[in-house]
């Protein structure tokens, strides 16, 4: 009695330790599932950004909390008036945060605080209205930039104390990390973004 007692208490543990075991490899399945995804959004999606300095204000602040867009790029062109992070020419272990002002194979000129965009739609050149800077906000500097098929033209809204392609030059393509998405911090502040218009 005593050993059939014991082979069924042996079988019950044995049942129970197969279970136990069952689950831990479920658990860690999960966990090695849950790692890889997060891997895969946060290296080829989404990308966290910290804002640092003055250059974007009125629109971004220092300290503020940005997720970046890292897909929207490879499915569609990027547009006028995208904010995007981008690897500084200078030093690629850099990132900035500006916003893009010309497209490939344009010429920008800056001058008498206005920047013009001339380009196979207007050869002759248009003013660009940038309607989310301050009114009374003037593009500073003087200069005319032919863009390249593979390169952008960027500045910082914050145009008399932003460090841009007025500058350091055109960026090219491949320096784009992705578009600013969502502002997540402050809470206050908490934003999507979309491209602005523009009638060119």
């Amino acid at each position: 009695m005593n050993e059939e007692s014991n082979q069924k208490s042996n079988q019950r543990l044995g049942r129970a330790l197969r279970a136990a075991g069952l689950f831990v490899l479920e658990i860690v399945k999960i966990g090695v599932l849950a790692g890889i995804t997060i891997a895969f959004v946060r290296y080829y999606l989404f990308k966290p950004f910290y804002v640092k300095g003055a250059s974007m204000e009125p629109n971004f602040y220092d300290h503020e909390y940005l997720i970046i867009d890292e897909l929207t790029f490879r499915l569609r062109p990027i547009e006028r008036g995208e904010v995007v992070v981008f690897r500084y020419p200078g030093n690629p272990k850099e990132y900035f945060l500006k916003r893009i002002i010309g497209l490939p194979g344009e010429r920008v000129k800056v001058s008498d605080a206005h920047v013009t965009v001339y380009n196979d739609a207007h050869p002759e050149g248009i003013q660009i209205k940038e309607s989310y800077l301050p009114a009374d906000l003037q593009t500073i500097g003087e200069k005319i930039t032919v863009l390249a098929s593979n390169q952008y033209f960027v500045m910082g809204d914050n145009r008399p104390n932003s460090f841009d392609s007025r500058r350091f030059g055109p960026i090219d393509r491949s320096a784009i990390v992705g578009r600013a998405w969502l502002r997540g911090w402050p809470i206050n502040r908490l934003q999507t973004f979309t491209p602005p218009s523009f009638n060119l």
